[in-house]
């Protein structure tokens, strides 16, 4: 099977690379990205010489770049992770939210319908779903209530995937997940954000009053859960993909500098971001049931590894926490 992985230079696209190569050695991956300021190429240097992976700079917009790598590798299957993910940059600039996510989506989608793709994989979120109260979970049946730029734009792409298959039949699936942590997240995440502020004994920045809960899954369930989904998902279905891992975004600060052994005087706390959704929940019991799939780490697993990781690749995202990003650190912290 040849799959097109698009956004495959970002955080889940890269890990779910890395994973694909392992577990089916006879797959060969074909990797498109813009290489935006979360696209690093870094996070690929294990594969860049195998010769099953091949990567293209391009845009998920540029038709005639997808139909020729389509043509080229004969591609089979595409997942779709490209998009715009940062909820505070979509409320500071929507646009190329729009124009990636929706407009990007529909290109793709159009491409797979004309080339009779095998299988269309929408990676989407659960902040489609819009925001819990203190009890209950999303299901696949949660009505659609984006609050953000960011998850209006994933939902609408979603609308568009799910009309596609309804009209012309394109086999489609969407996945809907939690939030993701791990190696390799871009550290304007909160997870990244408060590892490297800690272990540089900065101050970290927390919305509020800090007891905004969402359900955490480590990235590596994030990837065996799509692999479940690409090899045995119903069309024209949506999964939910959760960890069980609710927390609140003040006690997850917390245990991070209980683990690096820093001070909790390092908390400080911001105004509160527009429209701030509260709460987060995953009902992820239908892949569960149907794919037979479950998460396999711990919240207190994931977070020690992956706070060690990032006290391993230290020269890895302060590489990052330069330039341009500083410039848009400052903006959303400092000048609040």
């Amino acid at each position: 099977m040849t799959i097109l992985i698009t956004g495959g230079a970002g955080f889940i696209g890269s890990n779910f690379i890395q994973y694909m190569l392992r577990k089916h050695p006879e797959y060969r991956i074909v990797n498109v990205d813009k290489l935006t300021y979360a696209g690093n190429l870094e996070n690929l240097e294990e594969v860049e010489d195998d010769p099953r992976y091949s990567f293209h700079e391009g845009d998920i917009c540029d038709r005639p770049f997808i139909v020729e790598l389509l043509h080229k590798y004969r591609i089979e299957t595409l997942v779709n992770f490209a998009a715009e993910s940062h909820v505070d940059r979509s409320i500071h600039g929507a646009s190329e939210f729009v124009r990636t996510n929706i407009v990007g989506t529909n290109v793709l989608l159009e491409i797979a319908k004309e080339h009779k793709l095998k299988k269309f994989i929408q990676v989407s979120t659960d902040e489609v779903y819009g925001s819990l109260g203190a009890e209950g979970k999303f299901t696949e049946t949660t009505p659609i209530h984006p609050n953000s730029p960011y998850a209006a734009s994933k939902a609408s792409a979603d609308m568009l995937v799910l009309a596609y298959h309804h009209t012309f039949g394109l086999p489609v699936v969407i996945t809907r997940c939690s939030n993701n942590y791990g190696p390799y997240q871009f550290p304007e995440k909160l997870i990244p954000l408060m590892i490297a502020n800690a272990l540089s004994d900065k101050p970290l920045p927390v919305y509020g009053d800090g007891m905004n809960v969402r359900d955490w899954i480590h990235v590596a369930d994030h990837c065996t859960a799509i692999d479940a989904v690409l090899h045995h998902g119903a069309i024209g279905q949506v999964y939910n993909i959760g960890g069980n891992s609710e927390r609140a975004n003040l006690d997850l600060v917390k245990l991070i500098l209980h683990h690096l052994a820093k001070p909790e005087s390092l908390i400080t706390f911001v105004k509160d971001r527009p429209g701030h959704d509260r709460r987060y929940a995953i009902d992820s019991s239908k892949i569960q049931k149907e794919l037979g799939w479950k998460p396999q780490y711990s919240f207190e697993q994931g977070l020690k590894e992956t706070i060690g990781w990032y006290q391993k690749h230290q020269s890895w995202w302060k590489r990052i926490l330069s330039g341009e990003y500083q410039q848009y650190y400052k903006k959303m912290y400092e000048g609040r």
